[in-house]
């Protein structure tokens, strides 16, 4: 019999650390302790008693079986099984070093981006989701805007939306976000996409657009950036990067995520005039594909 490829190649799944990671900022003080314990000296707690580990981490019993059940086990001994049953027992920590190997790398960009996504779904808000899907979906016009990496996830929001039957496009170009922008009236949608949320062409951009009548959308990963004076609905994503943050993929994955969530509900809402079009638009894009030649 064949066995599955994490107990082949002996990955670690790690979904114990994970979890803790996932709900540290949440944890009080006490519960913290514990939790600093287990991801650096996960091996050593599989051997030890409650009482035990109650005692080295400076917590109670009681701390270690709240901590147990906020990671979603029914108790102590549960917490520890999951823990023995991760393929290696390494902490998931968010730092790349240079001592890394390639798959130790890809292993942490992978849970990191896991952790990202996780992050982004307990804070972003379902109401603002739906008013941003609504805006979108009864746009006149929609003019998406970022720079460097959220200039990507700009263009790739705008070809999802106009393959939803919307008339969108994407500018990375400063000049030309402002002239955009500039032409937007009442009815029409600017979307801006920033993680920082202090990109001065960025804000300049929806604070113009505002101006003109447009409603506004921002994509940002901090509550109280600048963009969101300017933005009718905020949507927050996950903030946390590796280091070399340039390179760091998770909040990418987050804004991306976030994007998808928009255009689906939007497609859905214009399913009518997809259905119309679909055969045209599948049709020429035939055209574009080269043919297989016969053997």
């Amino acid at each position: 019999m064949m066995k599955k490829y994490a107990e082949k190649e002996g990955v670690a799944l790690n979904r114990a650390l994970l979890q803790v990671q996932l709900c540290y900022e949440s944890m009080g003080r006490a519960e913290r302790l514990a939790a600093d314990y287990l991801l650096s000296h996960t091996e050593d707690i599989l051997a030890l008693t409650i009482t035990e580990l109650a005692s080295l981490c400076g917590t109670s019993e009681a701390t270690l079986v709240r901590l147990s059940r906020r990671l979603g086990y029914s108790g102590y001994q549960e917490l520890k099984l999951a823990l023995a049953q991760d393929a290696e027992h390494r902490t998931v920590t968010p730092n790349i070093e240079d001592s890394d190997s390639c798959y130790a790398i890809f292993e942490k960009v992978c849970n990191d981006a896991y952790l990202s996504l996780e992050r982004t779904k307990r804070m972003i808000s379902g109401e603002e989701l739906e008013r941003a899907a609504a805006l979108l979906a009864s746009a006149g016009r929609i003019v998406l805007v970022g720079l460097g990496s959220s200039a990507a996830v700009a263009e790739e929001a705008a070809n999802k939306l106009l393959r939803a039957g919307c008339d969108a496009a994407s500018y990375s170009d400063t000049h030309m976000q402002t002239i955009a922008v500039s032409y937007l009236k009442e009815g029409d949608v600017a979307v801006g996409v920033s993680q920082s949320g202090a990109s001065k062409d960025i804000v300049e951009s929806l604070k113009l657009a505002r101006s003109r009548g447009a409603s506004t959308i921002c994509i940002t990963g901090r509550e109280r950036a600048p963009i969101t004076r300017h933005s009718d609905v905020t949507l927050l994503t996950d903030t946390e990067e590796l280091r070399h943050t340039v390179l760091a993929l998770n909040s990418h994955i987050a804004r991306l995520a976030v994007v998808d969530a928009l255009c689906f509900r939007v497609a859905y809402a214009h399913e009518a005039l997809i259905m119309a079009s679909g055969v045209a638009n599948e049709s020429s894009l035939k055209t574009k594909r080269v043919e297989e030649e016969s053997t």
